[in-house]
């Protein structure tokens, strides 16, 4: 059942995770990592903590649905590129990043159009949310985290982005095909 609702619990919390971006960002930059690390923390577990209440007391809405990816995505942005700028070799993942968002954006839009609704995060784009979440905390509180390690890291986000990427863009395009078999029916 659909809850038009703006105001419930899982879009405030949503909307909280959007509003504590700047707070993770600029405790980041003041150099204090463990605060940076433990906004980051709280930022997950709301976002753990929207999608438990919607599902649990049928809180699901449209916008929702909408709002939990945009805040999930600027706060990794946010933490990527501000990791970005001390540095350098964060910025494959930066990349990635960026090119697999706008896609999935674009792809989203399409499949929007085709058949008139979104359909909720899979549990590989979960398995990536997470560790890149961990990913970025480990960068941010382990300052000296040998570069073998870093890389190895950085490379396994890298890879699990590519293979989330193709695993939505296969369901996309079975979303696409349906809606044009069953429009042409």
């Amino acid at each position: 059942m659909k809850n038009n609702k703006i105001f419930t619990i899982p879009n405030i919390l949503s909307f909280f995770r959007i509003v504590l971006i700047p707070f993770i960002i600029w405790t980041f930059f003041i150099k204090e990592y463990w605060l940076c690390a433990g906004l980051i923390v709280f930022s997950g577990l709301t976002d753990l903590a929207d999608g438990y209440i919607a599902r649990r007391f049928n809180m699901i809405s449209p916008l929702g649905k909408v709002l939990d990816p945009i805040a999930d995505k600027l706060t990794l942005f946010a933490i990527i590129l501000s990791l970005c700028m001390i540095s350098d070799v964060v910025f494959i993942v930066l990349v990635m990043f960026v090119v697999k968002e706008i896609s999935m954006g674009i792809e989203g839009i399409i499949v929007l159009k085709k058949i008139g609704t979104t359909y909720s995060a899979k549990w590989y784009g979960k398995i990536t949310t997470l560790f890149l979440y961990l990913t970025m905390i480990t960068h941010v509180l382990w300052k000296n985290i040998p570069s073998v390690l870093s890389l190895i890291m950085l490379i396994v986000c890298d890879l699990l982005m590519t293979l989330t990427f193709v695993m939505y863009t296969i369901k996309n395009i079975k979303l696409i095909k349906t809606a044009n078999l069953n429009k042409n029916n």
